[in-house]
C-alpha cells in the first residue's frame, strides 16, 4: 500500500520519477498526434508527489474504500495522470502508447468508467472543484476519513461555477479537501494575464475563507510541506497555489502558451527526450 509520508522516498528519487513521467508524456503525445504538452509536463512534480508520497492508495486494489480521492478538473492534462498511475503500478507502462486510440482506456480526457480510481469524467472546465467538494461533503456525512484532492488550472478560474464551489467548500468547512492550482500563467488563447487577469488570486481565496499556501510547484520540499500544513488545518479547506513552468524540462516548450494544446513531432520529440534524459 502506498501511503502518505510512510513511503519515505528521498527527493532525488521523486525527481527521477518525475523525469521518467515527463519522458513518457512526450512519447505518448507524439504517438497520439494530439493532446496537451504544456500543462502535462508542468504538473509532473505535483502528480509524482501525490502518487508516490501524499495519497493513501493501493494500485493493486484501486477501488479500496479508504483510498484518498483525486479529482482532475482540467482533464486535458490527463497524460500526466496516466503516466503517474502507470509508474505507480496501476497498469503497465506499455499501455501509455494507446493514448487517444479508439477503444483505449486512456482517452484524451479521463473517463471514469474506463479505469478504476479515475474518480470522475472531466472535460468541461470549472466543474472539478464542485465534484470534489460534493464528494468531500458526502464523505463527512458518512463519517469517512479519507482526504479529497482536486487539481485545477488557473485558466479555468474564468468559470463562474468554480467560484460557486469555492463558496460551498468554505461554508461547510471542508478541511479534508485540498485544492491544487496549476498557476502556470497560460491558457489556450494566450497568457492568463491577457485573457482574463486573476490576480490577486491568493487574496481572493482568503476572502472566501480558505487556507492559502503558495509554493514553487517544482520543489518537492515545498509541495510536501504544503500538504502537511493542509492536514493540520481543521476549520477551512486549503488551496495550494503552485507556481509551475508550462512545458517544464523542455527548453523550447517552457513558458510558451503555444504548447498548451500542441504535441511534438518526431524531431521535436527526439530533442525533448534527449534533453529530459540529460537532466534526469
Amino acid at each position: 500500500m502506498l501511503t502518505n509520508m510512510a513511503t519515505n522516498l528521498p527527493q532525488d528519487e521523486l525527481r527521477a520519477h518525475a523525469q521518467a513521467i515527463r519522458i513518457d508524456i512526450i512519447k505518448m503525445l507524439n504517438q497520439a498526434g494530439s493532446g496537451h504538452a504544456g500543462g502535462s509536463l508542468g504538473m509532473a512534480d505535483i502528480f509524482t508527489a501525490l502518487y508516490f508520497r501524499v495519497m493513501h492508495h493501493e494500485p493493486e486494489n484501486p477501488l479500496w474504500e479508504d483510498r484518498d480521492r483525486l479529482f482532475l478538473s482540467n482533464g486535458h492534462i490527463v497524460p500526466v495522470r496516466y503516466a503517474a498511475m502507470a509508474h505507480a503500478g496501476y497498469f503497465p507502462i506499455s499501455a501509455l502508447k494507446t493514448l487517444r486510440k479508439l477503444d483505449s482506456d486512456l482517452q484524451g480526457h479521463p473517463e471514469r468508467v474506463r479505469m478504476p480510481a479515475l474518480e470522475t469524467t472531466s472535460g468541461p472546465l470549472g466543474s472539478g472543484l464542485g465534484q470534489a467538494a460534493g464528494y468531500a461533503y458526502a464523505a463527512r456525512m458518512d463519517n469517512r476519513r479519507f482526504r479529497v484532492y482536486c487539481v485545477t488550472s488557473d485558466g479555468e478560474h474564468n468559470e463562474g461555477n468554480h467560484w460557486e464551489a469555492v463558496m460551498f467548500a468554505a461554508k461547510y468547512k471542508l478541511s479534508h479537501l485540498t485544492l491544487f492550482i496549476d498557476r502556470n500563467n497560460i491558457q489556450i488563447d494566450g497568457f492568463t494575464n491577457d485573457v482574463m487577469p486573476l490576480e490577486p488570486l491568493s487574496e481572493k481565496y482568503k476572502a472566501f475563507n480558505w487556507n492559502v499556501i503558495q509554493i514553487d510547484g517544482h520543489d518537492f520540499y515545498q509541495i510536501l510541506s504544503a500538504v502537511e500544513q493542509a492536514r493540520s488545518e481543521y476549520q477551512r479547506p486549503t488551496v495550494i497555489i503552485a507556481k509551475t513552468i508550462p512545458g517544464k524540462g523542455v527548453s523550447f516548450m517552457e513558458n510558451k502558451f503555444e504548447w498548451h494544446g500542441k504535441v511534438p513531432n518526431d524531431e521535436e520529440a527526439k530533442r525533448a527526450i534527449k534533453e529530459l534524459q540529460k537532466n534526469a
